[in-house]
């Protein structure tokens, strides 16, 4: 049973298991050295102490070996996104063959589009979430475009229950029947930016294969923060980016999930590059393109070394704390802000992020009525880093590698206080 006291929490974090990982990571101070409440790692996560060396390797490596690090380097470039494939599958529930670290999200699910959306005459809709994330919206719109469809036409639109945040696995299913037959994609974002609901991607993937869809996600809010089990899930295919839970850098390198069953489909077009050719052959230069198997099949260039080793060093404190205790932490974080929340017994304060946590990952969206962004500015200069969405929500995200039980408690101390001096 939960308390709202400091010593609960404290004691919270005494028992925690994978409590010494936080002593792995920059900690934001404040201008007196103070450390902020961190809640944003939904948006960027924070820097492993550990990056540094990983990247001052392969700078030194680059600076001594030139272009022989390719083969010489203490970790040689060639091969590179290899050491990535393991821990990055085992994160995302995939075979090794499975996933590929490549590119950045948006890039990465237009190679993917270009070959599990092939529209017909009859069979070219495209279903996504309502409030999807804008990129994901602005990406299959313009594929439609492509393909000479219009987006008002052939984008459908998987809404909300009315007068609820959350969506409904029975209003998908009525919009896969009143679009019989002419839906050829559904692609959600398989832990919703804004509400931060997570969807049951099995459950989405055997519907959307039982009316003939391709099925795919955007794990940008799911990888590092919700287990997706993506084999199993039966997607077609998946993208994700690594700079939010997986704590690789601003604007890091993306990954990528391309189901075995498609890992030797002749019938599957797409974007060629000369790192998605035959390893053996590949710098032979003149032969014609010989695709590998499986997701690496769809790389086009070479990786860019200095990303890849930042996602390396996070992937390591991953693999070190265990991916289960990491899960098991962030519900029980969540659970906790939660409790908290609804304690302040505050009429204005909402929870539009579902109660069930196998509905949703690290991310809790409080709705304040009546509030604005000052709310937001008033926390921020309490020393609390979260996330404002007009109109009337901070996005709060106690990752659990990094955040404390105490830290949760003292965020809902200052919520309290900027409600009292602004309301």
């Amino acid at each position: 049973m939960h308390k709202n006291t400091l010593d609960y929490a404290r004691a919270c974090d005494q028992n925690d298991p994978i409590a010494s990982f936080r002593s792995q990571f920059h900690i934001p101070t404040d201008k007196a050295g103070n450390p902020l409440i961190y809640l944003c790692g939904n948006s960027l996560g924070l820097q492993p102490k550990t990056t540094e060396s990983y990247l001052k390797q392969e700078l030194e490596d680059w600076a001594t070996l030139g272009v022989e690090g390719h083969t010489e380097a203490r970790k040689p470039w060639l091969p590179y996104h290899e050491f990535l494939t393991d821990q990055m599958a085992a994160i995302v529930g995939a075979k090794s063959e499975e996933v590929v670290i490549m590119n950045t999200l948006t890039v990465n699910l237009h190679l993917m589009m270009v070959s599990f959306y092939r529209p017909t005459d009859k069979r070219y809709k495209i279903i996504i979430e309502s409030d999807a994330f804008p990129s994901d919206k602005y990406a299959v719109e313009s594929q439609l475009d492509m393909h000479g469809i219009d987006p008002k036409e052939g984008l459908l639109l998987w809404h909300p229950t009315k007068g609820e945040a959350i969506c409904r696995m029975e209003d998908l299913q009525a919009l896969l029947e009143a679009n019989k037959d002419e839906v050829a994609l559904i692609m959600i974002g398989s832990t919703n930016y804004y509400s931060g609901q997570a969807f049951p991607l099995k459950e989405i993937a055997e519907l959307g294969h039982q009316h003939g869809c391709m099925v795919g996600f955007d794990l940008a809010h799911g990888a590092g923060n919700i287990q997706p089990n993506l084999h199993d899930s039966g997607a077609d295919f998946a993208v994700w980016c690594s700079y939010k839970y997986l704590n690789s850098g601003p604007g890091s390198l993306g990954g990528c999930f391309v189901h075995e069953r498609h890992r030797h489909n002749p019938e599957l077009k797409r974007f060629a590059g000369w790192w998605g050719h035959n390893k053996a052959s590949r710098f032979n230069m003149r032969q014609e393109f010989d695709v590998l198997a499986g997701a690496e099949g769809w790389q086009l260039s070479n990786p860019p070394i200095l990303s890849m080793a930042a996602i390396r060093a996070s992937l390591q404190v991953f693999t070190d704390a265990g991916f289960d205790n990491i899960r098991a932490k962030s519900v029980k974080l969540t659970g906790y802000l939660e409790f908290l929340l609804k304690d302040m017994g505050n009429p204005n304060i909402g929870i539009i992020t579902p109660s069930d946590p196998e509905m949703r990952g690290s991310q809790l969206s409080i709705q304040v009525k009546n509030a604005d962004r000052r709310l937001h500015d008033a926390l921020t200069e309490q020393g609390v880093i979260s996330d404002w969405r007009e109109p009337d929500v901070i996005r709060v995200a106690p990752a659990a590698l990094y955040t404390r039980f105490e830290d949760v408690y003292e965020f809902i101390n200052r919520l309290k206080n900027a409600l009292d001096t602004l309301y």
